[in-house]
């Protein structure tokens, strides 16, 4: 994909790739060509031409299937990345790592800014995935709140190098145009998956959020980046149970607000503490 001058299509969350983990993508390296036969000897040729009958190395060599191309591409770039970094890996050697030229990203991203956002884009999508799943067809509010804050809680805290490498990516956006092209779409199109997931829960629990799900989705959206952020930073004090803790909370406030007190009926002051000048239904002699 070519870098267009109107705006970028992200596309993430490839399916097959592999995150987190990183395996080694030249476990699933592409075929090789078979081996030429030893030139024989000359001989004379027949009189008559002898019938054709295509060797078992006639014909081109198989291509890789695109989905799968890209699929190594992104598994060798998400391995680099969390490696050396976003600024130090290079797609010469993502290329050669995943088993092809530098060639072949040009001709699946526009360049380093798409490739990692793609790789982004597929934690995020694998993220929203796990935490419904993980949600289940529970039509308990506070279940499905404890599920979520817990499913996510352990991503953030087990996945720091994720929140690293977002971190870098945003910090480089700021500056670079670019890179806020890539990652301004993927940016959004999380936070209106979010939306939708709110929605969806909301409705099957039975909740009326307290806030519109776009603007929950945001709320929640800026709460995981920030908790992501402070756990590279301080890994020993937001740990875990601190970040499930905070998300609990905020859930808790956005999609199962506390039922309305009921009214209190109006207090009625007693004859002995009525006021001197109430004379009503009084009699006076």
């Amino acid at each position: 994909m070519r870098f267009p001058s109107s705006g970028v299509t992200t596309r993430h969350g490839t399916p097959g790739i592999e995150y987190p983990g990183y395996p080694d993508p030249l476990e699933h390296s592409a075929p090789s060509a078979p081996a030429l036969p030893h030139p024989a000897l000359p001989h004379p040729a027949p009189p008559h031409p002898a019938p054709s009958h295509p060797a078992e190395h006639d014909g081109p060599v198989p291509r890789v299937p695109r989905d799968e191309v890209r699929r190594r591409l992104l598994t060798a770039a998400a391995r680099s990345f969390a490696e050396h970094g976003y600024a130090d890996s290079r797609l010469e050697d993502i290329a050669n790592a995943a088993g092809f030229t530098k060639g072949a990203v040009y001709s699946n991203f526009s360049g380093k800014q798409e490739l990692f956002g793609a790789i982004l884009g597929a934690g995020a999508d694998s993220e929203f995935a796990a935490v419904m799943k993980g949600i289940g067809d529970t039509d308990q509010p506070s279940e499905a709140v404890g599920l979520a804050a817990r499913t996510v809680a352990r991503r953030i805290v087990g996945d720091a190098e994720r929140g690293r490498l977002g971190l870098e990516f945003a910090a480089r956006a700021a500056r670079d145009e670019r890179t806020r092209a890539i990652l301004t779409p993927l940016r959004r199109a999380q936070r209106a998956t979010a939306a939708r997931s709110i929605a969806a829960v909301a409705e099957r629990t039975g909740v009326r959020p307290a806030v519109r799900p776009e603007l929950a989705a945001l709320i929640l959206h800026c709460l995981c980046n920030g908790l992501s952020n402070e756990c590279v930073a301080d890994p020993e004090a937001i740990g875990a149970d601190t970040v499930e803790e905070a998300l609990s909370a905020v859930l808790t406030a956005l999609i199962d607000p506390p039922a309305p007190k009921a009214p209190q009926a109006p207090h009625t002051p007693s004859t002995a503490l009525a006021s001197p000048t109430d004379h009503s239904g009084q009699s006076h002699g």
